[in-house]
């Protein structure tokens, strides 16, 4: 069996999308210019803002038109399906069009038993303008920022071509593509800004499905369908300085590359100049971005190059109605997930499906909510840390993740202790040391044993118990 390598897929989708430059280090060759210019050498001066170092959490919103058959097979997480499998049991919703494309595949059959075999795709525009009338983006506002999210990127214009927003920008090849009535992308900027976050916006710059009818069957066929016509170019250029113009986003969250001939240092120079804390994702394949983003993967060591691992909270980004418990993160698994990938300078960008409506399921929401809670008390450990000087420390009997905040370092305790204390392996605290623990009353006792550090407390679970260790301890044994 040949399965899907994460890195194989994040490459195709960004263009390099887990290699990371360090050439430049966070803030370019010689700080920052007074006004960018359209040159690579000019872009690459672009510092990393503060506000997304600190963020470390946002949400990524999928809602579109695949929300309302809001089917896929549940088939397995991106990285663990058999590969020649991946796109006949394709598990993300939002590449419904895609799937019945392939009349093979498993969405094709539910298409044609539910819908018939000639109900067109972009009829479901009906019914999503309609339903989306509904939708009251100050909940999903409230809600993001309750949980903790600084920040929220929603999909604009996925891979079907439709946008979120009434676009003065015609398509050039498909006169009959629906247009949405309400501003979806202009109601949720307004809502999410006015909770105090910052609004990132995405598009397909790679791919649109009105451009190119050939399905995507294998790997190779994602980045042989990107379109490279000037017209798409065009249009794609178009799209992202309406995006600019109308929305100010501080994220450029492009997906699966871009036209060769697009006028992307012109597009970055722009949005510098607009907003000097903006920020451009890795996967338009160019040689600038701000960040990289690992999907349903993430770093195994600290990195200094800022990076963001998105993934659903289930199998699919878009809303899969079929999707049950046991197709989605556990979570005890969401919150250990957040510790590491913060230990290793990253941020993590959390998935919610919609429904057509805007309502989000309970089990999303339920996950959304135990998240939020444990971050009320451990967020301390989490927002505007950096990495310490290693991520993990890690043996048959301890677990433990860091990181750092002006002189203390944060210890997070990944799974329950086995007795009455707990053991921070290769660690060695300073006399007059305190120690606390997170959501818990009062300093603990510890004691130096050998080269471990050992502290007063239980810890049962369920879920990550977090140390503050004040001053910074010292580190006996690299990894």
């Amino acid at each position: 069996m040949e399965f899907i390598s994460r890195r194989q897929f994040a490459q195709t989708i960004g263009a390099g999308a887990l290699s990371v430059s360090a050439s430049w280090g966070q803030f370019g060759p010689s700080g920052p210019p007074a006004k960018y210019e359209a040159t690579w050498d000019s872009l690459k001066r672009h510092p990393l803002p503060a506000w997304f170092s600190n963020a470390k959490l946002g949400i990524f919103v999928h809602w579109g038109l695949y929300s309302v058959p809001a089917w896929a097979q549940p088939s397995g997480e991106l990285g663990k399906v058999d590969w020649s499998k991946w796109f006949y049991q394709n598990p993300y919703a939002e590449w419904y069009l895609n799937s019945i494309r392939l009349k093979e595949s498993s969405a094709y059959k539910h298409h044609v038993a539910t819908y018939g075999a000639d109900y067109d795709y972009y009829r479901f525009a009906e019914t999503f303008t309609r339903e989306s009338q509904k939708w009251q983006p100050q909940e999903w506002a409230s809600l993001f920022r309750s949980v903790g999210a600084r920040y929220v990127v929603l999909t604009t214009k996925h891979h079907d071509g439709f946008t979120l927003w009434p676009s003065r920008v015609k398509n050039p090849v498909k006169a009959d593509l629906p247009i949405i009535g309400r501003d979806l992308v202009g109601d949720l900027s307004q809502a999410v800004r006015g909770a105090g976050m910052k609004m990132g916006l995405y598009y397909s710059g790679g791919l649109d499905w009105t451009f190119e009818k050939r399905p995507v069957a294998t790997l190779a066929d994602v980045g042989g369908t990107v379109v490279q016509s000037q017209q798409y170019s065009d249009y794609a250029d178009a799209h992202w300085n309406e995006l600019m113009d109308r929305y100010q986003p501080s994220v450029l969250w492009n997906d699966i590359g871009y036209p060769k001939v697009g006028k992307l240092e012109k597009i970055f120079s722009d949005f510098y100049n607009r907003d000097k804390e903006g920020l451009i994702n890795n996967r338009f394949g160019r040689d600038h971005f701000d960040f990289t983003t690992p999907e349903y993967s993430r770093y195994e060591t600290i990195v200094e190059k800022k990076w963001e691992s998105c993934r659903g909270l289930g199998f699919s980004f878009g809303y899969n109605q079929i999707e049950g418990p046991e197709h989605v993160i556990a979570s005890d698994k969401l919150i250990e997930l957040l510790v590491d990938v913060v230990s290793k300078n990253g941020n993590l960008l959390l998935n919610v499906g919609p429904r057509p409506d805007g309502s989000i399921s309970e089990i999303q929401k339920d996950r959304l909510v135990t998240l939020g809670k444990w971050l009320s008390v451990h967020g301390e450990g989490i927002f505007d840390t950096k990495p310490w000087i290693r991520s993990t420390a890690k043996d048959t009997d301890s677990d433990i993740r860091f990181t750092r905040k002006g002189d203390a370092v944060y210890a997070f305790v990944m799974k329950p202790s086995s007795g009455d204390s707990i053991r921070v392996p290769n660690v060695y605290a300073a006399d007059g040391t305190k120690i606390e623990m997170l959501g818990r009353a009062g300093a603990m006792e510890w004691k130096q044993a050998g080269r471990d550090l050992i502290v007063g407390a239980k810890h049962n679970g369920p879920y990550v118990a977090a140390l503050k260790i004040s001053p910074a301890p010292q580190q006996l044994v690299r990894d």
